[in-house]
């Protein structure tokens, strides 16, 4: 997946910064091993958009700042209330050099014991994998139609993974198992009593017994 952002550089800091915002403009720094650090600004629309079809996993060519460089989505800052991206950092790779890149694992397939009292349980959402970045996957794919019997699992082990990728994660983490659904009781909580109506009943015993009712002061 071919995937290209156009910057340009900026200069605004501080405080300058919001009124860039304020015209849909979105701040951020490249930066990398053989990259100083290069303040920029570029459509924010169009960053969250690419954002959200890339993901921290997808190679991204960053122009307009000199030579064109690969980059990968290292840290995004929110706003808080409107949700909207307001600061990015990108980082920039160095050519023929392996990444160690955590990538997002996707779900596929029918579970067969999902069609009996079962339900599945993800452990791991991604995992850290190895390779040049060209190779890097955007996502991993688990099929689950393996998953027939309440505690089968799939381990990372398990997952195929595409020619010049490796692992990094522990073979032996879970990915995701089968378990069983367990049904939650709930006990019934005992009604507070009737204060007034005990008071009553016991004024009742005593008028029984010959006391006379206390009066009042």
């Amino acid at each position: 997946m071919n995937m290209v952002l156009e910057a340009s550089p900026r200069k605004e800091k501080g405080k300058q910064l919001e009124a860039l915002r304020s015209k849909g403009v979105l701040p951020g720094v490249v930066y990398g091993p053989k990259e100083p650090a290069t303040a920029f600004a570029l459509p924010r629309a169009i960053f969250e958009k690419l954002f959200s079809e890339a993901g921290e996993s997808t190679v991204i060519t960053l122009k307009g700042l000199g030579d064109d460089k690969d980059v990968l989505v290292h840290d995004v800052a929110y706003d808080p209330v409107s949700g909207h991206v307001i600061h990015v950092d990108l980082y920039a790779i160095e050519a023929g050099k392996t990444l160690q890149v955590h990538v997002p694992l996707e779900f596929e397939g029918e579970a067969p014991v999902l069609k009996g009292d079962a339900t599945l349980t993800k452990v791991l959402h991604e995992i850290e994998v190895e390779c040049l970045p060209r190779n890097l996957p955007q996502h991993l794919t688990i099929d689950v139609s393996s998953l027939v019997n309440v505690g089968d699992t799939i381990h990372v082990r398990d997952i195929k993974l595409p020619a010049g990728v490796t692992l990094t994660a522990d073979p032996e983490d879970v990915v995701i198992v089968a378990s069983a659904v367990v049904e939650e009781v709930i006990e019934a909580v005992p009604e507070a009593p009737d204060m007034a109506a005990i008071e009553v009943e016991q004024k009742g015993k005593k008028e029984e017994e010959g006391e006379a009712p206390a009066e009042a002061a």
